[in-house]
C-alpha cells in the first residue's frame, strides 16, 4: 500500500517525470529493462522508495517507470545474473552517489563495491532483490531521483556486437576511451573488450532481456527480415496489456523484445 501510494503521488506530481526519449530517425528509442524476480510488488516498491520510479499498469502488466527507460517483471526464481553473459548489467545515473548509498543500505540492501568510473565521476554497483547487479553513476545536475544511463557488455569482439546493435536499430556509433558505444535516444550502449565470451544467454537471468520502443513496429520488422534477421517471435498484438510486440536474440544471445504501445503507460 505503502509504494502504490508513493507511485500515485509521483503519477499526479511529476506527469512528465517517465516519459521515454523521442524516436530516431529509424523510429527506435530504447523502451525498458526486463527483470525475472522471484516477487515482482518486492521490485515496484523497492524501485519507488530508491530511485522515484512510478508505478503504471495496464490489465494485469504492472511496470516502474524512470525517466527513458521502463522496467518491466517476470514471476519466477532467476537461474542466475548477468556476468556469465554479453549483457554485464544496466546503470542508472543519481544527482548524489553518498545520498543514494545510504539510503540503499538503510533499507538492507547491499552495496557490492564504490569506485571512481572511467569517466572521472563517484560510480557503486549495488545488490537487489533475487540477487539483481547494476551500477550507479554520479550526475551532480541531474534534478530527478534517477535517470536511465547505460547497458554495459563485455565480450571478445566488442566493435562486431556494436555494429550489429547500429545496424540493427539506427543507432549511432562512438567511442569513450576503450569501449566502442551506440547511442539509442534515452540510453548509451557501451562494448568493453573480454577475453572471455559469453557461456550463457540472458534469457532466464535477472535481466531477461532488454527491449527497444519502435514506432510502426509491424513494418520495422519486414524490413529486419529483408535484412536477413531471424525473429524469433513474430509481430503479435497484446490488446489487454496496450502492447505490439516481437522477439529476437542478438549474435551473442542477449534477449531482445521490440514494443509498440510503451509510450502509451
Amino acid at each position: 500500500m505503502k509504494s502504490l501510494l508513493i507511485a500515485s503521488a509521483l503519477l499526479i506530481a511529476q506527469p512528465a517525470y517517465a516519459q521515454l526519449a523521442p524516436h530516431n530517425e529509424a523510429g527506435v528509442t530504447f523502451g525498458h529493462v526486463h527483470l525475472t524476480v522471484a516477487d515482482p510488488k518486492v521490485h515496484h516498491q523497492m524501485w519507488v522508495e530508491q530511485f522515484g520510479g512510478v508505478v503504471s499498469t495496464k490489465g494485469t502488466f504492472t511496470i516502474v517507470k524512470l525517466p527513458n527507460m521502463m522496467i518491466a517483471f517476470r514471476a519466477a526464481k532467476p537461474t542466475g545474473g548477468t556476468e556469465t553473459t554479453a549483457l554485464n548489467h544496466f546503470g542508472l545515473k543519481v544527482p548524489n552517489m553518498a545520498n543514494a548509498i545510504a539510503k540503499w543500505k538503510a533499507a538492507g540492501y547491499e552495496v557490492q563495491r564504490e569506485f571512481k568510473g572511467s569517466e572521472g565521476f563517484p560510480n557503486a554497483f549495488l545488490i537487489g532483490p533475487d540477487g539483481l547487479r547494476f551500477e550507479l553513476q554520479e550526475d551532480t545536475t541531474l534534478k530527478v531521483p534517477a535517470v536511465a544511463y547505460h547497458l554495459h557488455f563485455q565480450v571478445p569482439e566488442p566493435a562486431k556486437l556494436r555494429d550489429w546493435y547500429v545496424d540493427t536499430y539506427g543507432l549511432k556509433a562512438s567511442k569513450q576511451g576503450n569501449f566502442e558505444v551506440a547511442e539509442a535516444p534515452g540510453m548509451r550502449l557501451l562494448f568493453a573488450p573480454s577475453k572471455e565470451a559469453p557461456t550463457t544467454g540472458t534469457r532466464g537471468t535477472t535481466v531477461d532481456h532488454i527491449g527497444f520502443e519502435i514506432r510502426n513496429l509491424a513494418e520495422f520488422l519486414k524490413k529486419l527480415e529483408a535484412k536477413g534477421i531471424k525473429l524469433e517471435t513474430a509481430y503479435r498484438e497484446v490488446p489487454a496489456i496496450g502492447l505490439n510486440i516481437s522477439y529476437l536474440y542478438d549474435p551473442l544471445n542477449v534477449y531482445i523484445e521490440m514494443t509498440e504501445g510503451y509510450t502509451g503507460y
